[in-house]
């Protein structure tokens, strides 16, 4: 499931990808995703307005990440007023939250519809021409690269 996540893989199939770009960059595309997923037909968006609550699991993302930075910081360099350590802190975790914030927001939404959606393992993954057939998948992404998995009969 984490690795699914990290892969921004679909959370019905966990075989296709949530975005259309694989990188972040351009920045104005990173979040464009396909209307549907090209390997299982789920619904990326399953209703109008549905990604406003990854507000909430990008904050948490945000704050999992700050307490990490601070107890390894803790560990390894201490917090004292002295030599101004906590202001480095500061600087570095500031950062790197600017650094990630685009593969947070990503991470959010990947969250975030996996909530919601439960990971069937029995659903048929579709081919290329199989998605090609359905004519709301043609509309959507389909990456050239695609495999599907086998199917167990």
């Amino acid at each position: 499931m984490v690795a699914a996540w990290l892969m921004m893989k679909c959370p019905k199939c966990r075989t296709g990808s949530m975005f259309i770009n694989k990188s972040v960059f351009p920045l104005k595309d990173m979040m464009k995703m396909p209307e549907r997923c090209h390997c299982c037909g789920q619904k990326m968006e399953p209703e109008p307005g549905f990604y406003y609550g990854t507000g909430y699991v990008s904050y948490g993302i945000t704050v999992a990440l700050l307490v990490f930075n601070a107890v390894w910081w803790g560990l390894f360099v201490g917090f004292s007023w002295d030599d101004n350590s906590l202001y480095w802190y500061l600087g570095i975790s500031i950062g790197m939250l600017i650094v990630l914030q685009p593969w947070v927001m990503r991470l959010a939404r990947v969250m975030y519809l996996a909530m919601f959606v439960k990971y069937d393992k029995n659903h048929p993954v579709l081919s290329k021409e199989e998605a090609n057939a359905i004519p709301e998948l043609v509309q959507g992404y389909i990456p050239k690269e695609h495999k599907p998995l086998k199917q167990s009969a």
